[in-house]
């Protein structure tokens, strides 16, 4: 595969159905449990997965136990192809990137219910807005936007969740930004170019969110980047490599936010490795080719991996995404292919993965799942 093409090509397989499908049955998405109005246990919080087929964003209420329960009405309409999604710290406002319609759409949240109520009209992004992330206070919002090779930046208002684009922005980035990390203290910014085998690192200016290339970035990583992540204790960076099947781990310095080599970077993945999230034990890396999760812990000085025992692990087929869930009991994998969402436990010692089950099955594939804190 030429290195240019592989941008595109990889996003063809993670969007396919977002794209090409015409038809979606809207009441066919249901969590495993059936559907609730979220009038139950208190101790429930809500998760909510893009669909980009449907242009629509699926609810659930999740229980103690991790199980998956669609809200009532769900899903809910929204913007063209959601790529990307986020919650508001404050568990009042989902956000979606819209690959398809170039802007972004914000959800007000039902407090009691989960439900979902799209705020009109919605705010626009470059072209291809792909990939999203917020910061920890809720404060300001970064957008990658693929075709036009920007990130845009916007403060979010705490009062009712509108957002504004910053003085400055877009900023300029690598061609064909498809996937952003923030650093947890929000002070530094990485963008994998798909295009490239770089990543490029930014200082993030506090108050006003504008954005400053660090020393000597951009960084080289493997050849189609796909996904990264910034590890709890902001130490270290890892990115997936698409097309070389492998992972690169990056040192941050704490101060410029410049990166240099980990211990044993660039090692080996599963086939086809397209997202990477972290706890403060593990890295958990979801590999599109295989239909499996590989399971690395970290030395948190050197940044050196060891796979763990008994990974990979088995997820459904066509994996594009995993998240944690705010408590770290659970790493939930969002399945293209099996149009399915895949529950695993975490094991609080070491970080393996001892059981799992299907959470949530979908007429349609989901993108990725984020959780309300």
């Amino acid at each position: 595969m030429m290195q240019k093409d592989f941008g595109r090509d990889l996003m063809t397989l993670i969007r396919r159905a977002g794209l090409l499908g015409a038809t979606f049955a809207m009441a066919g998405l249901a969590g495993c449990g059936g559907s609730s109005s979220g009038g139950g246990s208190g101790s429930a919080r809500n998760a909510y997965v893009a669909v980009p087929q449907g242009s629509a964003i699926a609810a659930f209420r999740v229980n103690s136990s991790g199980d998956l329960t669609r809200v009532l009405g769900s899903p809910f309409p929204g913007g063209t192809s959601p790529a990307a999604i986020a919650v508001h710290p404050s568990g009042k406002f989902v956000y979606t990137a819209n690959q398809g319609g170039n802007d972004i759409s914000m959800f007000t949240v039902n407090s009691n219910t989960g439900e979902l109520s799209e705020v009109m009209p919605r705010t626009p992004a470059g072209l291809n807005p792909s990939s999203l992330v917020m910061d920890s206070g809720g404060d300001l919002m970064f957008v990658a936007n693929k075709t036009s090779n920007t990130i845009s930046v916007y403060s979010v208002s705490s009062s009712d969740g509108s957002l504004s684009e910053v003085a400055g922005s877009p900023f300029l980035t690598g061609a064909r930004p498809v996937a952003l990390a923030l650093a947890p203290s929000g002070k530094f910014l990485y963008v994998a170019s798909g295009n490239l085998p770089l990543v490029f690192g930014y200082s993030v200016a506090a108050g006003t969110g504008s954005l400053l290339a660090v020393p000597n970035s951009p960084f080289s990583v493997g050849n189609g980047p796909s996904s990264l992540v910034v590890d709890p204790s902001e130490t270290f960076l890892y990115v997936t490599n698409f097309s070389d099947n492998t992972v690169s781990g990056l040192k941050i310095d704490s101060t410029s936010g410049a990166l240099t080599a980990a211990l044993n970077s660039p090692f080996a993945a599963g086939t086809g490795p397209i997202s990477v999230t972290a706890s403060a034990k593990a890295l958990y890396v979801t590999n599109l080719g295989s239909g499996n999760v590989s399971v690395f812990s970290f030395d948190s000085t050197t940044g050196a991996t060891t796979q763990l025992d008994k990974s990979p692990f088995s997820a459904g087929t066509g994996p594009v995404s995993a998240t944690i869930d705010p408590a770290g009991t659970f790493l939930y994998v969002c399945n293209q292919t099996s149009k399915n969402i895949t529950r695993f436990t975490i094991n609080p010692d070491g970080g393996g993965l001892p059981g799992s089950t299907v959470a949530a099955t979908i007429n349609s594939a989901p993108a990725a799942i984020v959780f309300a804190k």
